[in-house]
């Protein structure tokens, strides 16, 4: 009984080493230059993977920005840790695409280090098939967060829409933004939250207006993206 004992204990020791062993922390990367968070990475046999590229103002371009899973996570080796990469600020003006052909209004982008992001198709009468329509972020817009501009394409009138793009809603009172999105079928559902209080201006900076009750204070999914009516939208409103 004492030989088996020792031996499960043994064995128990051992599966213990040889579980941890396999375990480690997902190191701190976020201001690290991507060659030194793969080196970091790799290092404790991880998988680092850059699946995302945004503008930053306070991060210097080719450093991490943000990184999945959290630092200090125990994750087994060779798991894969997602990081975004820092392009620096905004250095490119939005160009106007509005009335342009798809296939030009992507290389026009293209041209000027830009990504075209979702594209959707609507009819729409006043416009040739195929032409641009709408476009998000606008032209010459500051600030943008990813390099990437989502596209309105005009369909055939008799084409059933295969998307639409997500519009900006917030500020709306609920009920209006509920009849924009039920306008093309797009169902969606509404969380009720205690309006946030405005903070009071100081020096010269005049006080921000109250949030409305019944208004929309955010969205999900974000203005700009493709939706269609398989999605269900939802909307946060101020009690």
């Amino acid at each position: 009984m004492l030989l088996v004992a020792v031996a499960l204990l043994a064995a128990i020791t051992t599966m213990h080493f040889a579980i941890h062993g396999a375990e480690v922390q997902v190191p701190a990367l976020k201001g690290m230059t991507v060659a030194e968070a793969r080196s970091q990475t790799s290092g404790l046999d991880l998988d680092l993977d850059v699946d995302n590229r945004y503008y930053s103002g306070d991060v210097a371009a080719g450093h991490i920005l943000t990184q999945s899973p959290a630092p200090g996570t125990v994750v087994r080796r060779e798991w894969r840790v997602r990081v975004s990469e820092s392009l620096g600020p905004q250095k490119v003006d939005v160009p106007q695409t509005l009335g342009l052909d798809e296939r030009v209004a992507s290389l026009t982008l293209r041209r000027v280090g830009l990504e075209s992001g979702l594209t959707a198709h609507l009819p729409y009468a006043a416009a040739a098939m195929g032409t641009v329509i709408a476009q998000d972020p606008p032209a010459h817009a500051q600030e943008i967060a990813r390099p990437a501009v989502n596209l309105l394409v005009a369909a055939a009138g008799d084409d059933a829409p295969d998307g639409y793009v997500m519009p900006e809603l917030m500020g709306l009172p609920v009920v209006s933004a509920q009849r924009e999105l039920g306008r093309v079928g797009i169902q969606s559902t509404t969380k009720f939250v205690d309006a946030p209080v405005a903070p009071v201006g100081t020096g010269d900076a005049a006080p921000a207006p109250p949030v409305r009750p019944g208004a929309v204070t955010a969205q999900w999914p974000l203005a700009g993206g493709r939706v269609d009516q398989s999605i269900h939208v939802l909307l946060t409103v101020a009690k």
